[in-house]
C-alpha cells in the first residue's frame, strides 16, 4: 500500500477511531495519542493491510484495543473533560443548538451510568451506526452478546430517563 491509498483508505476513519478511543479513555489527550498509536501500526503494516477483509473494523477493534491497555495501565483515574461529541444542524438556531447541546450532555452523562462494554456497544451502534456483525467482529464478542449489551444499555437509558422525567417533571 502506498502513502496515496493509505490516505485514501486510511484517513476518512480517523474520525472514528477517534470517538473509539475518546469512548473508551474520556480523556481527549490519551485518545488522541491511541489514534497516533494505530496509524503508526498501520503504516508499519501497510503491505498486509490489503490483506484484510474489513480493514475498518479491523482497524477499529485495534483502536479500541490500544485503548483499553492505555486505560489499564493509568496509574489513577484522570479527571473528566469535555467529551467529543458534538451536535450541530447547518440552519439551526443558537437556541436549538444549546438545547441540543443540553441534550447531548444529559445523554452523555447517563451513558456514563452504563457498564463499560454495554457503552461502548451503544456508542457503536447508536452514534457510530456500526451493524451487528461489525460489532460483533470489532469487539470480538458473539453477535447474540452485542444484542444482549445493547438490549439492556437502552433498557437502563430509558429507565433513568424516565426516572429523571418523574422526578423533574
Amino acid at each position: 500500500m502506498q502513502i496515496r491509498e493509505f490516505q485514501l483508505k486510511i484517513l476518512p476513519i480517523k474520525d472514528r477511531l477517534f470517538r473509539t478511543a475518546n469512548q473508551v479513555l474520556r480523556n481527549v489527550p490519551e485518545a488522541e495519542d491511541v489514534v497516533q498509536e494505530v496509524f503508526i501500526k498501520l503504516w508499519n503494516r501497510r503491505e498486509s493491510l490489503l490483506q484484510i477483509e474489513n480493514l475498518e473494523a479491523w482497524t477499529v477493534r485495534v483502536t479500541k484495543n490500544l485503548a483499553i491497555d492505555k486505560l489499564r495501565s493509568r496509574p489513577a483515574p484522570s479527571s473528566p473533560i469535555e467529551e467529543s461529541w458534538s451536535v450541530e444542524a447547518e440552519n439551526a438556531s443558537p437556541h436549538e443548538l444549546t438545547e441540543s447541546s443540553d441534550t447531548m450532555g444529559h445523554i452523555q452523562q447517563i451513558m456514563k451510568r452504563l457498564p463499560e462494554k454495554q457503552r461502548l456497544v451503544m456508542h457503536l451502534r447508536d452514534i457510530e451506526e456500526y451493524t451487528y456483525q461489525e460489532i460483533a467482529d470489532t469487539l470480538e464478542i458473539p453477535m447474540s452478546q452485542v444484542k444482549v449489551y445493547l438490549y439492556r444499555a437502552r433498557q437502563s437509558m430509558r429507565n433513568w430517563i424516565e426516572e429523571a422525567q418523574l422526578a423533574h417533571p
